[in-house]
């Protein structure tokens, strides 16, 4: 039964209880809001420019607005933080019903209301990230992290699909305020919180905290070796910019067969965050994350030479798997790595490393794609992911060792 998902920090701490669900279902609702935004924009546009605009729109605000969001982590009440941040992005969800009932056909007034939910999300991203580490003990934290990164998985299979029935049915104004309606949910999980200020001396915000969040990150070797292998297993074997053309030269461009390549993904890791147990118990989670970080680099080997479908899907499979467990392991090993006041920080950098490297990554496999195959790409992507890993290792023995909390904060279970 270890081996399964471990359900610990739900059953011991109301408090997580309540935040896990407000987080699962606005996280749904978030997926139901990204199909609708999709579907609105190609409909005032048909044109793909502006769908990638949508990307644009998205992650200048989370790398701006979440280095910003680092710093008031380690500098205020995380939890009035987090209620705000929340209530901004309730309030833009508002706002995106309504100009869609309006029927204004302004993309700018979209994009921007996009950008402004992003931009409140990210203030908020690194407070939230620091939850798991408070409210539970050291122990459970990485139990709680999986339990987040199943949610996750569970409603990117599930929120797309619902979001083109709801759409179809309805319009895109239904997947915008049943996504408001779910931030309540999200409210509820945080209004009953403790006030939770920083552990320790709070930190000024501004530009020298965020110099001393990284001074910090960069003298820690396990920080720095952990964001180090998700920069090298993201930017070197990043493979959705490959799924378009692997599926025109292998087997003839069907649709249906595209979808199929993002929901083996979703369905290893899924299946990977129900068989966690053994993860997020493990004593030296940062040897877990590197074996992880390998085995999806070997994967997508495996995908760049896969002659049939199946092959394709369960190599796909195993990278989802890959990609879970050592997301929950590098969560659980950056966490319990840093002490309680810089955690806001180095969540804000985790935040942005997890952000930009899939993003060039997938620039890196086009680039290469066009300048040879997708399968080289895919190959020689995964084959460089493996070795960056292995010296990781081998330079960083820290990594290999047991973590010990810095700081948890564990709270008390009355609250």
């Amino acid at each position: 039964m270890k081996l399964l998902l471990d359900t610990r920090p739900l059953r011991s701490s109301a408090p997580f209880r309540r935040v896990w669900w407000g987080s699962a279902l606005s996280t749904l609702g978030g997926q139901l809001a990204v199909v609708a935004v999709l579907v609105q924009t190609w409909e005032l546009t048909a044109n793909p420019v502006a769908v990638g605009a949508i990307g644009l729109a998205q992650a200048v605000p989370m790398v701006l607005f979440g280095v910003v969001g680092g710093t008031l982590a380690d500098a205020v009440d995380r939890r009035r933080l987090v209620l705000a941040t929340t209530l901004a992005q309730m309030t833009t969800a508002v706002l995106l019903t309504a100009q869609a009932l309006a029927g204004l056909g302004s993309l700018a007034v979209l994009l921007g209301l996009v950008a402004l939910q992003s931009a409140s999300g990210a203030l908020g991203a690194p407070a939230r990230r620091t939850f798991a580490a408070r409210l539970l003990p050291a122990d459970q934290v990485g139990a709680g992290l999986a339990l987040f990164n199943l949610s996750f998985q569970a409603a990117m299979l599930i929120g797309p699909a619902t979001a083109g029935v709801l759409a179809a049915r309805w319009g895109v104004a239904a997947c915008y305020a049943v996504d408001a309606l779910t931030f309540l949910a999200a409210l509820y999980g945080v209004v009953r919180l403790p006030a939770l200020p920083p552990d320790g001396e709070a930190a000024r915000p501004g530009v020298a905290a965020v110099i001393a969040g990284w001074r910090f990150i960069l003298s820690k070797p396990v920080l720095a070796g952990s964001f180090l292998t998700d920069l090298i297993a993201t930017v070197l074997a990043m493979p959705v910019a490959l799924f378009p053309v692997v599926n025109a030269d292998r087997f003839g461009g069907d649709p249906q067969t595209l979808g199929l390549f993002l929901s083996a993904i979703a369905v290893g890791g899924i299946s990977a965050g129900l068989t966690s147990g053994a993860v997020t118990r493990a004593a030296r989670p940062g040897l877990v994350m590197l074996a992880a970080a390998g085995t999806w680099g070997a994967a997508l080997v495996g995908f760049g030479l896969a002659p049939t479908l199946w092959m394709v899907l369960g190599c796909l499979a195993v990278a989802g798997a890959a990609d879970t467990v050592s997301v929950v392991s590098r969560g659980a090993l950056v966490q319990l790595a840093t002490p309680d006041a810089y955690r806001g920080r180095v969540s804000a950098v985790e935040d942005i490393v997890g952000m930009a490297g899939p993003h060039l990554g997938d620039f890196r496999a086009g680039l290469v794609a066009g300048a040879t195959t997708a399968g080289v790409a895919a190959v020689s992507g995964g084959l460089m992911c493996v070795l960056g890993i292995a010296l990781v290792a081998a330079l960083t023995p820290a990594l290999r060792r047991p973590v010990l909390a810095a700081r948890p904060g564990y709270m008390l279970r009355r609250y």
